[in-house]
This record gives C-alpha cells, structure tokens and sequence, in this order.
C-alpha cells in the first residue's frame, strides 16, 4: 500500500509541474531566505493563473512576467511557440538544434528569477518570416495550436496575455501567428469537440479574457491609449529587495546568445493591455475573477472557505526568526489539499489544486530548512551498468523527522530500495550510500524532441504528456520520503554529479544516460574540389569502460573508402581514440551525399556523437546528434592560399574553407596588425564581427590600410543596430534588417561580366540552388556609389533587394560586403556557396 501510494504521488509530481521552489537540474539546492518563504505563503493564497504567449526566446515581457509572478502572486507561464533554433548565436559556434538547447536553458534561467514557468510547442524555429501565411506553410499549425490547447488546459489560466498583434505589426510572421493561435486556442481549449485525445488526461477549460500586452514600438506617436488598460508594472517588492523591472533586467539577461544584457529600470512602468476576447473590463485584467479559495466553494466537498482560513491564519502567524513554527499550519493545510485532490494522484480536472499541494510540500521543507541532495558518483551512466549514488539528509530545524525510504527509478518502476526510518534530530544528518542497475531499457538523454527525426517545421513528440514540457524529465528520479509529524512527505530529487574545482568550487551537472560509445565525426560537410582522398577522423568515446567493437564508414555509390572498417577497444570510461579513414570520390557520384559513421560493440550498432555544451549561465548540456555529414564532390577552382579570419559572434567557416584547400589562420584582436596582415591573400571577417569585436573601432583603419595595398577583405552579414564604429567601409553604406528568407529566391545577376561572377569559378544560377533556411539577412538598403552591386533576388511579392553583395575598389584592394548566409550553407555543404565565396576570395588575384 505504501509504494502504491509513493508511486500514485510521485506521478502526480511530475505531471503536475511544482510551481513553487522548482530546483533547476544542475544547480546546487537552493536554500531560501525568511522573506521568500513569506513570499510563497502569500502566493499560496492565490489561486489566479495568466499565460503569456508568444514565439521565440527573448519575445517575452519578463517585466510584466516578474509582476504577474511575485507582485499578483499568480501562477504565471510563459507559452514559447519554438526554442529559438533558426536564429544566430553571440556566444559560439551552435546553430540549430544546439542553438534550441541553449535558448531552452536561457528561458529556464530566466524563469528561475522571473517566477514563471516556461512551456513550448513542437513548432521548429525555421528563421526569419515575413508572413503568418508563409508561417503556417512550413508550421503544422493544427499541430501547434494543440500543443498551445494542450497547455491551456494543462495550466487553467483565468487570463491569456499575447505579445504581439494577430497582423502584420507583429513585424515577424512567426510574432503573427502566436498571436493568430492564441486566438484561436481560446476558444479552442473550452470546446470538447477539438483535440479530444487531450481529454483522457485533461479536462477543457475556458479562460475568461485574452488581452494583447502593446508596447512603444506598436504604438504611433500621439496615440490615443485610453481605451486600453494599464497596468503599473514597476512597482516594489520589499520581500525580494527589488523592483520589478530590477527583476526584469536579470531575468532577460539571461539571453546571452542573443545579446539580450539589460539594464534595470526603477520606478513608475505601465504596461499597455488591449482586450481581445472575453468578458469586458475596464480596470483590470483580472476583475470580477475570484483569485481565493473561495473560487472553490461549491465544487469541493469541503468547500473553499476553510482553506482560505487556514491559509490566512499561517501567514499571519508567520515568525520569520522561525520559519518552522509555520509547520503546523501547513501540515494542516496540507491535509485538506490531500483530500481534495485525493491524494495528490488525481491531477486531471484538480491541476491548480495540485500545484497548490505541491508548493505546500515545498514550503515544508523550506520552512524546515531541510536539506535534501542526491549525487551520482559518475557523470554518466550506460543502460545496464551500476551506479552509486550518495544520498545526503540534514534536518536544520528544532523539530525532529524521520527519514523513512528512499526510491530510486523512474516512476513506472516498482522497486523501493531501502527502508530506512532514520531519525534525524535539530542538525543531524544523514548519509547513505546506495547502489542501481540502470535498467537496460533506458534510452540515451537526448532532449526528446530531438529523439526523432522532424521536418523543416515542425518537431516530432509521440507522448502527448511530455508535450509542451521545456526539457526532459530526470534521468534518474530519487525519492526521499520524510515523516514529519503524523505525514509522510514523498520529495522528488532530481540525481546528479557534483565535483569541486580548485576555482569555481562546487559545480553541477545533470546526470546523462549515454551509450557504450559515442561516435563523433569531425567537420560538418566534406568538400572534395578534386577526386583526390582525403582523411575522414572518427572520434570515439567510451561510455562504459571495455567497449569493444569495430567502426566503419557508409558511403554512397561512387564513393571510395579505406579500409572498410577498423577495430577499436577502450579499456577506460570515457576514454578517447581517433580513427582515421580516406574517402575519395571516383567521379561518378551525385553531387549532394552523406557520409555516416557507424560503431558496432555486442552485435548492436550505435550511430550518435556526443556533444556537450558548457556556458556558465545554464547548466551543461549533453546532445546525441546522428553521426552523418555533407559530402560533397564540387567543380572549384582556387589559386590564392592564406587567409586570415577574425572570428565574430561565431561560426564553421574557418573549417569550410580549409575543406577547400585554404591554409586558414584564426586571428586575434590585439594579434591584427599592418606587419601581421601582409601575409595573407584576403582577410574574412566572421558573422557579427562588427557588432562583437569592440577594438574592431581602433582597427579599422589598419584593415582599410591592407585592403589600400592590395588585400580583399570580406565582410559577413552585420546586424544593423549595435555597431562597435558608425562606418564599417571604406565609403558610406547603410545596414537595414532587409533580407531575403526563402532559400531558394531566383537571383538575377546584375554584372554578368562582373570577375567576381566569372573568376576562377563561372557562377550560374545553379549555384544558387539548394541554400537552407535562408538566402541571406541584414543587406545594406542604401550606399555610395563607389560599391557595385552584383546580384539581385526578393521574397514573393517584394520588391528587388540589391545589397546582397556590395563590392567598392579601393586603393589597389577590394572590399566585399555580404548579407548572404554563408554561415549556414556552408556547413550544410551548399556547393554553389562554396564556389561564391571563392570568387570573392580571390577577386583581382592573378
């Protein structure tokens, strides 16, 4: 009876979503001072939902999130429609799914300040849109709104908040269609009839207003605003010793890859609502929607007024100098929530209430100042292999408990380790040591909607429960069980590995579930300019240790590759060997292929690398991406052969041009120099570089004196706001945020003649096919007349964009200017990308 019930609360637990003291993974347990507890105590109190809803990383309010969070007290969610992949990153080189790790982590960061809670959709974040209509051409957008259905149900928000309008001010045509959803899922969420699969776990419900959050930039100057709401979002809370938007500022800094660093704003800050939908109001979003237990009265057996009672009757009698003195109270509180939602087990149609009862639990333990901490002795496991956990208990309050069990296993697992109804008095602490087979059917902690392979729009996400979740559920789930008083409290730990560093101290990191090896092929796209071979390494790294087996590459038809297969065996956990195979092309092979890696260990053959993602603000992160890469036979002519490459924001192009022949060198900052250049055939500077390289001001006269003597210079797409100087060229050009996002634009070459078109490589509109995601971004809209433009092209229905490419001669040198993409297509092995960016390479060489 006893782990049945362990069991039924457990699931609860995690399908529930604790809103209260939420521990991140990979952070060390947080302890919580006086004023925050009083602070959860009051927010108990508080039965008020708001779900803020928009499209990517960063769209948020955190302003108006902070203020709904901890001013209202409300249970506040922030609905993202994508993680942010399709966009660039200032911190390093991860594009992509890695990209919409990271994204995932910095909303999660933000929302541990914040107060919210962070949710998405499986809609893959493609780039940059000019229209809704275009959105929903590569969006499911039934898909999409019944994840947004799904959550709205999940979370019974009493009020919608979007970000943007449901047109074209939105400005972006994935900010239009959040909108258009939110809309749409309004009603959608109360209606039976739609998405009735939900039904089995959820019931519908109706929330009660949908508001648009407007801000300065959607609104005219002189407009009038009276018939909107206000809302004062920059008040004061003395409880956490800051003002909302003080709140704000750290929240949204979180956004790293994205530059968001703000600065905190005090005082005075009204916040805009427009009502869209729902019951009228004229004061507050939330008029006339009872937010106290009293909402209840009627529905439950025992009505709402009691606990309203309760919940008073702790907070008044709350002793900051003794947290634990409220432990009574909300034992008692606790009591009555257990009945209502019976148990706890029952989340379906008692979501809030379940919420509710696990921020009770949370507040127990917070007021107990009980330490609860579970450590893996390794970072990673292997399905099947023994790992040994170290479980730690400290009972720093006066009150004594008893440390009854502990279970380790994910839910569906019925196996209670260890029964051990420890006592622990004021101080006292417990350690216990403890071992687990990792069952062999646990799968490899790939974020889960990378597990399958998805399309351009869309992720794929079979279980419908983890739809919607930010990130995967633990890898391995520990349950302490403590007796406090008459109850027994199930906390759910999530179980990692903890070292100290001689600097840092001690640091965290999500226990994984890895593989018996992980096969990691270096490069992304190999480039043969010729049928010469070239080596292809493998990395191999163990999981376990004694993997033994053989590697092998698969090829195409028309490729060549030695020898077939190597053996390989690592004696040692994560032990590391690098094999080396040689790939040729025999001339008869299509132009666009993938080379892929495969390890055989036991008869089972294993395809996925390794990565991990290491920033100081988000927790380390571990990806599994399949083992392929482009490989890619290309007619390419080059003759010069150093390069220099001042690094931006971030990039691969470094590697791709050495995949070509070119001898590349990295160049550092304070390494730039009028001697130091002179080697170098052409000088390319990375993506951003003008937006992230702060001594770029003082260099760019030492780069204009090497293009006056002779050099090329290539400079890649530059955001138009944020430059490090005002000029970037020799002569006036203007950055706009123009650009061209449908890949595969037909491009009309304005100079035919032009060298850059015909040396050494004749470009062709061929060239032009196959670009992913976009053609380019961020063109100049206007500039002297000294640059020549060379090619053209527009999305449907606009007008011709001619700043792709921008060349001006200058002295006996050439300076290129480019917004196109060159930092996704060659990676992507884009050929025609490949033989552009050559030609700019060596334009005027002989």
């Amino acid at each position: 009876m006893l782990l049945t019930r362990l069991r039924a609360a457990l699931s609860a637990l995690v399908l529930l979503h604790s809103s209260f003291f939420l521990e991140a993974s990979a952070q060390a347990p947080k302890t919580y001072s006086s004023s925050e507890i009083l602070l959860g105590l009051k927010k108990l109190n508080v039965l008020g939902s708001v779900l803020y809803i928009a499209a990517h990383p960063d769209d948020e309010n955190t302003r108006m999130i902070a203020y709904l969070a901890n001013g209202r007290l409300l249970e506040t969610g922030y609905f993202s429609c994508t993680r942010g992949d399709g966009g660039q990153n200032l911190i390093g080189p991860e594009l992509r799914e890695a990209l919409g790790v990271i994204r995932t982590q910095e909303l999660l960061a933000a929302r541990r300040i914040d107060g919210g809670r962070q949710f998405f959709s499986r809609a893959n974040d493609f780039g940059f849109s000019k229209t809704a209509e275009e959105t929903f051409t590569i969006w499911d957008k039934e898909q999409v709104l019944a994840d947004m259905v799904w959550v709205i149900r999940q979370r019974r928000p009493d009020v919608l908040i979007t970000r943007f309008p449901p047109d074209s001010r939105a400005g972006h045509g994935h900010h239009t269609a959040s909108a258009m959803l939110a809309l749409e899922a309004f009603d959608a969420a109360g209606d039976p009839k739609r998405f009735p699969e939900q039904l089995q776990y959820v019931q519908p419900w109706q929330p009660k207003r949908l508001f648009w959050n407007t801000g300065s930039f959607f609104v005219k100057p002189g407009e009038d605003m009276s018939g909107y709401l206000k809302v004062d979002a920059g008040g004061y809370n003395a409880l956490l010793g800051q003002s909302y938007g003080e709140i704000a500022a750290r929240s949204r800094s979180q956004h790293q890859s994205q530059g968001m660093g703000a600065s905190a704003s005090r005082g005075e800050a009204i916040e805009y609502l427009q009502q869209i939908k729902g019951e009228k109001v004229s004061k507050d979003p939330f008029e006339g929607i009872d937010v106290t237990w009293r909402r209840l009265q009627g529905k439950q057996s025992l009505g709402g007024y009691n606990m309203d009672k309760l919940t008073s009757e702790v907070i008044r009698k709350y002793d900051p100098n003794n947290p634990a003195a409220s432990i009574a109270g909300l034992m008692e509180i606790r009591e009555l929530l257990m009945k209502l939602t019976g148990d706890g087990s029952d989340a379906k149609g008692n979501y809030l209430l379940g919420t509710k009862l696990q921020s009770v639990n949370d507040l127990i333990r917070a007021c107990l100042g009980l330490h609860l901490e579970v450590t893996a002795a390794e970072a990673s496991v292997v399905p099947g292999q023994v790992l040994r956990f170290n479980v730690e208990a400290v009972n720093r309050s006066a009150s004594p408990i008893e440390v009854q069990s502990v279970h380790i296993g994910r839910l569906n697992e019925a196996k209670l380790d260890t029964v051990l109804r420890k006592l622990l008095r004021a101080e006292e602490a417990m350690r216990l040591q403890l071992k687990y087979t990792v069952p062999v059917t646990y799968t490899v902690s790939q974020p889960y909607w990378l597990r399958q392979p998805g399309t351009t729009g869309m992720y794929v996400v079979a279980d419908q429960v983890q739809r919607g979740d930010a990130e995967n559920g633990e890898a391995v789930n520990v349950a302490v069980s403590v007796k406090i008083g008459k109850n027994t409290i199930p906390f759910l730990l999530s179980a990692q590995y903890k070292r100290t560093d001689p600097v840092y101290g001690e640091l965290y990191r999500p226990l994984t579930v890895v593989p018996p090896v992980a096969v990691n092929l270096i490069g992304h796209a190999y480039v043969f300019a010729e049928n010469q071979p070239k080596t292809v390494p493998v990395t191999l790294k163990a999981g376990r240790a004694n993997a033994k087996g053989t590697v092998a590459l698969q090829v195409p038809a028309g490729w060549k590759v030695e020898p077939a297969s190597i053996p390989f065996e690592l004696k040692n956990k994560d032990e590391e060997r690098t094999v080396e195979f040689q790939v040729q092309p025999t001339g008869n092979q299509e132009s666009a292929n993938q080379l892929r890696a495969v390890a055989t260990v036991d008869g089972q053959q294993y395809s996925r690398g390794i990565q991990n993602i290491n920033y100081t603000h988000i927790p380390a992160q571990t990806l599994f991406p399949e083992a392929f890469a482009p490989l890619v036979k290309l007619d390419l002519k080059r003759k010069a052969n150093n390069i220099g490459y001042l690094m931006g924001a971030g990039d691969e192009v470094p590697d791709a041009l050495r995949q070509i022949g070119y001898a590349v060198t990295l160049l550092k900052p304070e390494d730039i120099s009028a001697q130091s250049l002179r080697r170098f055939d052409a000088v390319v500077l990375g993506v951003r570089a003008y937006n992230t390289v702060e001594r770029l001001r003082y260099l760019q006269p030492v780069l204009l004196d090497y293009v006056e003597k002779g050099g090329n210079l290539v400079v890649q797409y530059t955001v138009n706001r944020g430059t490090v100087l005002p000029e970037i060229g020799p002569y006036p050009l203007k950055l706009s945020s123009e650009r061209v996002t449908v890949e595969n634009a037909p491009v009309k070459f304005l100079k035919p003649e032009h060298a850059l078109l015909n040396t050494p490589n004749k470009i062709t509109e061929r060239d032009f096919q196959g670009w992913v995601q976009e053609q380019g971004l961020y063109y100049p809209n206007s500039w002297d007349a000294k640059y020549q433009t060379i090619i053209s092209s527009n999305d449907p229905g606009e007008s011709a964009k001619e700043g792709a490419i921008l060349v001006a001669e200058y002295g006996k040198g050439h300076y290129i200017y480019t917004g196109l993409s060159f930092f996704r297509e060659l990676p992507a092995g884009v050929p025609g990308a490949y033989r552009l960016l050559t030609n700019m390479i060596e334009l005027g060489k002989k």
